[in-house]
């Protein structure tokens, strides 16, 4: 099980974190194929404190037999004696669409069985890609993908998924449709159930106060997501609502549900964070492989310190690792091109959720 790990933002608290992780007793038993710039990596293992000695591959190496353990595909893209810390640039957020995308190509070439990625920052990746809107976008964009995958906020405690993510607060009530509602509570079910938990018991959040209190506070509660929780329920799927969103968390928590769907980002980001911000992973999945991420943000007023966290990004990889050998079947393999690690990304399926 070989987890591909892309190097995060250069400006931020990513190479620290990922020289952590690489360096932690609890990954040494564990095959990584890191995807960055050596010296970016190197510069985080400074600071972090401790010391790497990963071998160096080539992009043409990875057609063929990988050995066992850690190695880093240098794709020499972002010199640190170029790198301001603690501030946004294009240059970094090059670097950062390069090496993800190139942990996709691996992951969708059935090289790599999990991807992985330490903080991104949007703004640097706008700056190199104005037309940026998000991870999924850009996933969809780089392997080509039949469908769009979701996001989802994962603790012991409970998961959270959410109907829309990235888009204005303004627009999310226009977003929402009964089709919409309910794939998402099909495929957090799907998701759920392939991380081994069986027949989830899934909290559908409100959108209005009071789960809009009769029509009193909006129409959407009664006219979409209440008939969206209906046709799941027919369809045998285990979720209940609307429920208001101030008391959906504090009913799971206590062991009534094992996921929370949300009608949008801070609807769920805010509630997950309180609980558990140094342990929350996010997952993007519906690829065929899972993708994941410490759920905490590059940190840039502390870059460069040695300060970062390590938990939620260690539990990343432990996620990672566990869907991944629980769904060992890869996605449909789409072999390498020549310029596979540099290729650029086509622009279409940049669309934000």
């Amino acid at each position: 099980m070989r987890i591909a790990l892309a190097i995060g933002d250069a400006g931020g608290v990513g190479p620290e974190l990922a020289a952590k992780l690489l360096a932690h007793q609890d990954m040494q038993d564990r095959d990584f194929i890191v995807v960055g710039d050596a010296s970016v990596l190197a510069m985080g293992a400074r600071h972090a404190g401790v010391e790497l000695n990963l071998p160096v591959i080539r992009a043409d190496e990875l057609q063929g037999e990988l050995p066992s353990g850690q190695v880093l595909l240098d794709l020499a893209n972002c010199p640190a004696d170029q790198v301001t810390l603690g501030d946004s640039a294009a240059a970094n957020g090059g670097a950062s669409l390069q090496n993800f995308a190139a942990v996709l190509r691996l992951a969708k070439a059935g090289i790599a069985d999990a991807v992985m990625f330490t903080p991104y920052n949007k703004h640097s990746m706008r700056l190199s890609r104005p037309s940026y809107v998000d991870e999924i976008g850009f996933i969809d964009a780089t392997i080509d993908a039949s469908r769009s995958g979701r996001e989802f906020n994962v603790l012991e405690e409970v998961w959270n998924a959410r109907v829309t993510s990235h888009i204005p607060l303004r627009e999310v009530a226009a977003r929402l449709s009964v089709e919409r509602i309910l794939d998402s509570i099909r495929l957090t079910t799907e998701v759920m159930e392939g991380a081994g938990k069986k027949a989830p018991r899934i909290g559908v959040a409100a959108l209005n106060p009071h789960a809009g209190d009769g029509r009193n506070f909006g129409d959407e509660d009664e006219d979409i997501i209440a008939p969206a929780v209906e046709a799941a329920v027919a369809e045998g799927l285990n979720a209940k609502g609307p429920i208001p969103s101030d008391t959906v968390f504090v009913r799971a928590i206590r062991g009534e549900f094992d996921a929370v769907l949300t009608m949008y980002h801070d609807q769920g980001q805010i509630a997950m964070k309180l609980m558990g911000f140094d342990r929350g992973v996010t997952l993007i999945a519906g690829y065929g492989f899972p993708i994941v991420t410490p759920a905490h943000g590059t940190a840039f007023d502390i870059a460069g310190q040695g300060k970062a966290d390590l938990g939620a990004t260690l539990a990343a990889a432990r996620l990672g690792a566990d869907l991944a050998k629980l769904n060992p079947a890869k996605s449909a393999t789409q072999p390498l091109a020549a310029d596979w690690a540099t290729a650029p990304v086509a622009e279409p399926g940049m669309a934000a959720e």
